[in-house]
């Protein structure tokens, strides 16, 4: 099975697409330390995009390390195969889209993209008709700057608000975190107050073959 060839992305690189802020801010001591400040705290998370971009094009299966408290509702992701597959690759550096395949359930995209402080997590869920979920769209803006290997998302407003008006009240106060390293693992997290804690992890070191595209993606 021939596998697409995987970009190579370097801390060297991801430095070179900070802003060249000291250029505009010769003379001026105190603009200078801020656009410094500025910059040290986006770094982390560009060299985070960028390590998940350095996979682009690859799919990957995973399991999941952490489901508690276990729930008595039957659990959709049990027995059935888990794939990630690093997609949306056109502006690594602004936005990633990684569908998240449950068996044949092709519903779920993670959509990470840069912001002007920091990153953004999206839960991009569509039918098989490729409509939007009722759910869809949900997430958060990283707070803190992170590292370049986790990122946190707290809850945002917006979710917030959508989580109220359908009911999900427990989802109200989620917060998603992601974890990467390069050639090796992948783990997407959810969690909660009082206990909440889902994880699924991914093994980088070995890729698969890539499934369909998620539902409402023709290519």
């Amino acid at each position: 099975m021939r596998m697409p060839n995987r970009p190579t992305f370097t801390a060297l690189a991801v430095a070179a697409l900070l802003p060249f802020a000291a250029c505009s801010t010769q003379g001026k001591p105190e603009a200078a330390a801020t656009a410094a400040a500025a910059e040290v705290e986006a770094a982390p998370a560009d060299a985070f995009l960028a390590a998940l971009a350095s996979h682009c094009g690859l799919a990957f299966a995973g399991r999941i390390v952490a489901d508690e408290p276990a729930s008595p509702a039957p659990d959709a992701f049990a027995g059935k195969p888990l794939v990630m597959h690093v997609r949306g690759c056109e502006e690594p550096t602004r936005e990633l889209r990684i569908p998240f395949h449950v068996g044949d359930d092709r519903s779920r995209t993670w959509v990470v993209t840069r912001t002007a402080g920091g990153l953004r997590l999206k839960h991009d869920h569509r039918h098989e008709d490729g409509s939007d979920d009722v759910l869809t769209m949900y997430g958060g803006d990283s707070v803190a700057p992170g590292t370049a290997a986790r990122q946190a998302f707290p809850v945002d407003a917006e979710s917030i608000a959508l989580f109220e008006r359908e009911g999900s009240a427990a989802s109200v106060a989620n917060t998603w975190a992601m974890e990467v390293e390069p050639g090796k693992r992948f783990l997407y997290e959810l969690s909660r107050p009082g206990g909440r804690l889902f994880q699924v992890e991914f093994d980088l070191s070995r890729p698969v073959e890539p499934p369909p595209p998620p539902w409402g993606s023709e290519t």
